[in-house]
């Protein structure tokens, strides 16, 4: 009798306690019918959230919302779909942070396009792992035709390459890794030239990271990770409008090579988090030929003006880097997380790869077999890059580009407004979406800046804690700052304006309260 014919007679194994519930709910064939409705019902409930939520936020607090989730009993399941959302809006929905609401003005969290999010569905329930071509087939090809895109619109050149990852973080951390790799390997051969060998034990105590002041700390972070240290990044100073300063990174150079020191990589930036602003990359990329250095852009921010119809000259220089970060999740309007790192050279990906011999053997690579593991820094990998697929595919690229447009038009029309308005001071006029200012009491009011810092830090607590609005806050030149990130092509300049009228009025009962009674009472001389 055969083995199939023998498997065939067999009777279905006796079912273990639990195991059929654990079953019904394992997405397959049989279920495609409950899955269909359970996501329907969940799909449905985020829906008439949404539509109906009036306000970014509902000022909950973490004393008042942690009870209700710790007071949860994970060991007694509920059993139910619909009793578990139910469970899940009154624990999540109710008092999420809603990035879609106009007056969200915090951080660079963007509202959502529907076709990515009809891709988050598709790619989240077939659940391919882009490690390896026999787990992602069609997918891997999908990222790779994605990846060719963006270095296209960059200008890399055709020997570019680049992966999917995380987030900025970890495309910053991976450039940085093969900076340093090709820094050490740099060395490596001058002393072998010379007929010497040097250990890159005795190299990495050497190498350097120049980046501007207001460039992103996950490049500090990134050198820690590395073995450098926080030390190994020397921030270069910036002009009055938060850009690099280019005399300022030349002299870091020059410096740097008078003291022994290798300059693995410098990084400029293409939208700062805080104001938005765009290094001079082409003097940069200048400035790194001449000295030999590896140049990377984070553009995580910036990264939508590669769509934009109208200011794509912003970027001019960065097709001279030799890597980019860039973040789809930030401008390009795609839910989290949709991001990627790009180098100029494709080899340079090669510091990043090791081969195992249960996943991705030598034999694949030499069979060209496209396991998109050999160039990335993580093994299993969501298929992020089909939301980006489906937004290209479904609006185009015109249609985010526009969309990006118009968050900077109304963040420069919110600078114009700001500008003129006696209550607050604004630091810089921005080049992308982002406005740093602060309050500031009448002329005739308390000049104490500690005291209006305080106010503007109150200001900013009591308006998330009202869930009227939310802002971000930040620290320039040792004060408190109001900060504005525009990303939703919806915020008005009404909302902007109806915003910083509730701040001025947050900060001005701070004040009126908190100043000491000699200043606000009436003032007498000594003789009287």
């Amino acid at each position: 009798m055969s083995f199939l014919a023998q498997t065939a007679e067999d009777p279905s194994p006796e079912p273990i306690p639990g195991a059929a519930d654990g079953r019904a709910h394992l997405f397959n064939g049989r279920t495609a019918e409950r899955y269909r409705r359970s996501v329907t019902d969940g799909v449905g409930l985020v829906a008439s959230t949404v539509a109906r939520t009036e306000r970014p936020f509902t000022g909950v607090t973490p004393a008042e919302l942690a009870p209700e989730i710790s007071g949860i009993d994970l060991e007694r399941p509920l059993g139910d779909p619909d009793a578990a959302l139910k469970e899940l809006e009154s624990v999540y929905l109710k008092d999420a942070v809603y990035f879609h609401h106009p007056r969200y003005l915090a951080h660079l969290n963007c509202p959502v396009v529907i076709p990515a999010l009809l891709g988050e569905a598709v790619l989240s329930a077939v659940n391919s792992s882009l490690d390896t071509w026999d787990q992602s087939a069609g997918g891997t090809l999908i990222e790779r035709r994605l990846i060719d895109w963006t270095t296209e619109r960059i200008g890399l050149g055709e020997a570019a390459d680049g992966i999917f990852t995380s987030g900025g973080t970890q495309s910053n951390l991976q450039a940085m890794l093969l900076a340093r790799d090709e820094a050490c390997t740099l060395v490596e051969k001058e002393a072998a030239a010379a007929g010497e060998t040097v250990a890159k034990s005795a190299i990495l105590p050497r190498l350097r990271i120049l980046t501007s002041q207001a460039g992103h700390f996950s490049v500090q972070k990134a050198a820690a990770i590395l073995g450098l240290g926080y030390e190994a990044v020397i921030p270069v100073p910036c002009d009055q409008d938060r850009r690099m300063r280019t005399v300022a990174l030349a002299r870091e150079l020059n410096r740097c090579r008078r003291e022994g020191l290798i300059v693995m990589a410098v990084v400029a930036t293409a939208g700062t988090t805080d104001f938005g602003s765009i290094d001079p990359l082409p003097e940069i990329a200048e400035l790194c030929d001449r000295h030999g250095t590896w140049m990377h852009v984070d553009a995580a921010y910036g990264c939508g003006l590669l769509a934009s119809p109208t200011r794509r000259g912003l970027l001019d220089g960065i097709e001279r880097a030799d890597s980019v970060t860039v973040d789809y999740h930030k401008s390009f309007f795609q839910p989290v997380s949709s991001s990627a790192v790009l180098v100029r050279d494709r080899a340079t990906l090669g510091h990043a790869t090791y081969h195992a011999d249960y996943l991705n053997p030598e034999r694949s690579a030499r069979n060209l077999i496209p396991n998109q593991v050999d160039k990335s820094i993580q093994t299993t990998r969501r298929f992020d890059a089909l939301k980006l697929w489906l937004t290209l595919r479904i609006m185009g690229a015109d249609a985010v580009g526009a969309l990006f447009d118009e968050v900077v038009d109304r963040a420069a029309e919110a600078w114009a407004l700001l500008d003129t308005d006696p209550r607050y001071e604004v630091v810089t006029e921005p080049q992308l979406s982002t406005l740093v200012f602060r309050y500031v009491p009448p002329s005739d009011g308390p000049g104490d800046p500690d005291l209006v810092d305080r106010a503007n830090l109150h200001a900013r607590e009591a308006l998330a804690a009202s869930g009227a609005a939310v802002v971000a806050g930040t620290v320039v030149d040792g004060r408190h700052h109001l900060k504005f990130t525009l990303l939703n092509p919806e915020t008005s300049l009404s909302d902007i304006a109806y915003v910083l009228d509730l701040l001025a009025e947050h900060a001005g009962q701070y004040l009126a309260l908190h100043i000491e009674p000699e200043l606000s009472g009436p003032r007498h001389s000594r003789a009287s």
